[in-house]
């Protein structure tokens, strides 16, 4: 066995596997993988090893198409092939107009990843699966490349493949402990021996926490018990001379698959049952729980209504495993929060299906610092401090017992709730306030007009439609309250930190006390990387000079790990986080000024506290920081209070807007304004696929100014002209916004993909952003959006059709 290596990976499952294929196809060929029995001896052997395109997002599509690539080369491998029934086809059934828009709108936004999905009527479905009943039946999705894989031959073939290339396989090695160095290399201690590597990857199924407890760390990871059974021989598939469609049930949580001349079927029941919560046996390897098919006779039932043949066949075998679930449900694939030299492909609870792509995803992080696609819907970053294993465990329940019910927009599911919270969310839903939920926090939506008020779940403009606007309105034409909570704050201190934040942005981020700047940090491939607001607060009896370094609410881990990796060892410099300390509260509105004098001495005109100002000051008698800053388009303040002080400048607040019309608004609201202004989210629009000059950032950088991450890449870039540019679109629906990820087209072709849909209430347009062809960026093209199977007009308009001027913010 090795004693030294660049990459260890822990596991022999899919994920283990793929990864450690794809490192050697990425050019690292020095590379080992360690697994504590056989491989494929976890969760991987019992897998029913469905391979579909469907995927709730283009990165999952992405990912997934990948995986039905390299599949279908290793079923084609004469020397090893594996098998693989590719192209069976699947249907995704549906029995709600509701779910009939969802299909649609994924037919459109896998469209621009060069899937071709096809949304059937109820009697088409029955056609491509005669096996199935109509009653109670929309229709369906239809996915051409839908099939299933043996998943020990596909685990060994691609160990096969790494192995050619240099890579090595130590089976029955269970691993003991890991120590991390000061350099931040791993020793891997085994039993039989140690191996000292640059990178460790935790790929362990539903042992995933075992090796993260040898680490410091828990992954909001749990397992489920999950069933199936094997039909004996159906005489209509006998019988038949092509193979049935595999087929997947919202409406009884069931799916089932031909195996030989019978079914796979396997259910999500509401009885469902977490596994391993108090540890697992060392000894349970190849391994099964017990049978409970009682726990599924309520969804069985279901499966007889929708499939009369099942009533008459036998059973002859019944599978009852763990499968592994996130706290969101989707797989954690990338660097291990607040770990150096520490990666994880976790989660997977559609593991064979999709090993394929997490494992490149993985691999090209791993080599080249960022994947093909952004990655951030499977970061293990984008949860933080708050995914306990109780946590995760209701989330896990509550995303089994909703497998093949996708997420509408607008919808949070109640399990887990509220995680996170302020002394102002009971306030606040005394007062009527809806809440969504940003990285678990519970941040107001919007004032509902009764207590009872429940809008529809669907991809259309919704009843909520006149309450943001009405909202919108009064910020506009008076001034509005908005909590902000969880926003990501970080307190930069020591002499170098202007130099050090120099560096990490690409254009210029001012040094001067007592003001405030914007700026967007890039990855070493020139990407955008992040955004940020820079405040630099003079010293004071609260602290010394200081920088605030502000970001997205879910960016807590992913901007403290980027900016502390970048920390030379010999800079004055220090980072902390204040996060869960402060919260912020938006006064925005024309009148806006009037109620933060009537609550705070000092001088606030425009002359006195200018725009990009930032102030110590007090709201009463409560300590407070104001930023000079607007999301909304209007004259706005951010104001910046500690937690325990928080309801007492609440009230400040509340009481001196009482003669000026103040009235509280949501994160609707702010979604609404700002996209009328050309503002962009982060990970919504600022995406690492794109640079900034294709990003419409331009006003942003400074090439010319000395050296920061991803000048050189950027430069050459620059150089190489743009491959698609972010533009604005008004939409010419009155129906739906436009989705993210839904497909532009021309002429019969996808030419861009929506990143950002809303209505723009002050200046009557239904609004989008969107990622063309450079050439289609320009004001006045014309094109069309694929909305929910309609296709509707698209033209492009200047970015900020609301007060492009920038006049109204500046007060």
């Amino acid at each position: 066995m090795k004693t030294q290596t660049r990459v260890v990976v822990i596991g022999g499952g899919i994920a283990g596997c793929s990864t450690l294929y794809h490192l050697t196809q990425e050019g690292w060929t020095d590379v080992v993988l360690v697994e504590r029995n056989e491989l494929t001896s976890g969760t991987t052997w019992h897998s029913a090893a469905q391979v579909t395109n469907f995927g709730g997002n283009q990165t999952m599509v992405g990912l997934k198409s990948h995986s039905i690539k390299l599949y279908q080369e290793l079923a084609a491998d004469a020397d090893y092939p594996v098998g693989y029934h590719h192209g069976d086809g699947g249907i995704r059934l549906a029995n709600t107009e509701e779910q009939m828009q969802g299909y649609r709108h994924f037919a459109s936004m896998a469209r621009g990843m060069g899937v071709d999905f096809e949304v059937l009527d109820a009697e088409e479905c029955a056609r491509r699966h005669p096996l199935i009943s109509t009653d109670n039946l929309l229709g369906g999705l239809w996915d051409a490349s839908d099939g299933d894989i043996d998943p020990a031959q596909l685990c060994q073939a691609l160990a096969r493949r790494a192995r050619k290339a240099g890579a090595e396989v130590y089976r029955n090695t269970p691993v003991t402990a890991l120590t991390q160095h000061k350099d931040d290399t791993w020793t891997v201690h085994t039993e039989h021996g140690d191996i000292d590597c640059e990178i460790v990857v935790n790929a362990c199924g539903y042992r995933v926490n075992e090796v993260g407890k040898m680490m410091g760390v828990h992954h909001p990871v749990a397992s489920m018990e999950h069933q199936y059974f094997l039909t004996e021989d159906i005489p209509a598939i006998v019988e038949s001379d092509k193979r049935m469609p595999l087929l997947r049930c919202p409406i009884s949580d069931y799916y089932c698959r031909q195996e030989k001349n019978g079914l796979l079927v396997g259910f999500y029941e509401q009885d469902c049952k977490t596994w391993g919560m108090d540890g697992i046996d060392p000894n349970f390897v190849n391994a099964l729980c017990p049978d409970d098919l009682d726990r599924v006779m309520d969804v069985l039932a279901g499966a007889f209504e929708r499939m009369p043949a099942l009533e008459e066949t036998g059973i002859r075998a019944i599978v009852n495993g763990p499968i592994t679930y996130t706290i969101d449900g989707a797989p954690l694939v990338g660097p291990i929060p607040g770990k150096r030299n520490a990666f994880c492909i976790i989660g997977l609870r559609a593991g064979l299906g999709e090993g394929g792509g997490h494992g490149l995803m993985l691999a090209q992080q791993i080599v080249h610092g960022e994947a093909e696609f952004d990655t951030w819907c499977i970061d293990p970053r984008r949860f933080t401090g708050h995914t306990n294993v109780e946590l995760t465990a209701l989330k896990s329940i509550e995303d089994y017992q909703n497998e093949f019910r996708f997420h509408f927009p607008h919808e949070h599911r109640p399990a887990g709730r509220p995680a996170k919270t302020t002394p102002l969310t009971p306030i606040l839903a005394a007062e009527g306030a809806e809440f969504t939920v940003v990285n678990g926090w519970e941040r107001m939506d919007y004032i509902k007009p009764t207590p009872d008020f429940h809008p529809a779940l669907n991809f259309l403009f919704d009843e909520t439609f006149d309450i943001v606007a009405a909202e919108v309105k009064n910020v506009q034409e008076n001034v509005g309250l908005c909590e902000v909570n969880g926003f990501n704050r970080f307190e930069i201190t020591g002499a170098d930190r202007h130099a050090f934040l120099d560096r990490m942005f690409c254009g210029n981020v001012t040094k001067k006390d007592g003001r405030v700047g914007l700026g967007y940090m890039l990855n070493h491939h020139g990407m955008v990387k992040g955004e940020a607001t820079i405040a630099n607060i003079p010293a004071s009896d609260r602290g010394p000079q200081r920088a605030w370094f502000g970001s997205a609410a879910a960016a807590e881990f992913h901007d403290m790990d980027w900016l502390q990796k970048h920390l030379n060892a010999d800079e004055d410099v220090q980072i902390k986080s204040l996060t869960n300390d402060q919260t912020i509260l938006v006064l925005a509105g024309p009148k806006a000024r009037k109620v933060l004098e009537a609550t705070s001495r000092g001088d606030w005109s425009k002359e006195g506290f200018k725009w990009l100002s930032v102030r110590e000051a007090f709201i009463g008698f409560s300590p407070v920081t104001v930023l000079g800053v607007s999301f909304s388009g209007e004259l706005a303040y951010e104001i910046h209070v500690p937690n325990a002080s928080l309801y007492a400048v609440y009230l400040a607040l509340r009481a001196a807007g009482k003669e000026h019309g103040l009235g509280l608004f949501g994160a609707r609201a702010v979604d609404s304004m700002r996209m009328e202004k050309g503002f962009m989210h982060w990970k919504a629009d600022l995406l690492t696929e794109f640079d900034p000059f294709e990003t419409s950032l331009d006003r942003f950088i400074k090439v010319e100014k000395g050296d920061f991450i991803g000048k050189e890449a950027l430069v050459k870039r620059q150089e190489a002209g743009l491959t698609a540019k972010l533009a604005c679109f008004k939409i010419d629906a009155t129906h739906a916004p436009a989705i993210p990820g839904g497909s532009l087209m021309l002429d019969g072709k996808v030419v861009g993909t929506i990143t950002s849909g809303d209505y723009g209430h002050r200046v009557g347009m239904n609004l989008a952003y969107a990622f063309v062809k450079p050439e289609l960026a320009a004001v006045g093209t014309k094109m069309e959006l694929d909305l929910l199977g309609d296709m509707v007009g698209a033209e492009v308009i200047e970015m900020s059709p609301y007060d492009p001027s920038y006049a109204l913010m500046r007060g």
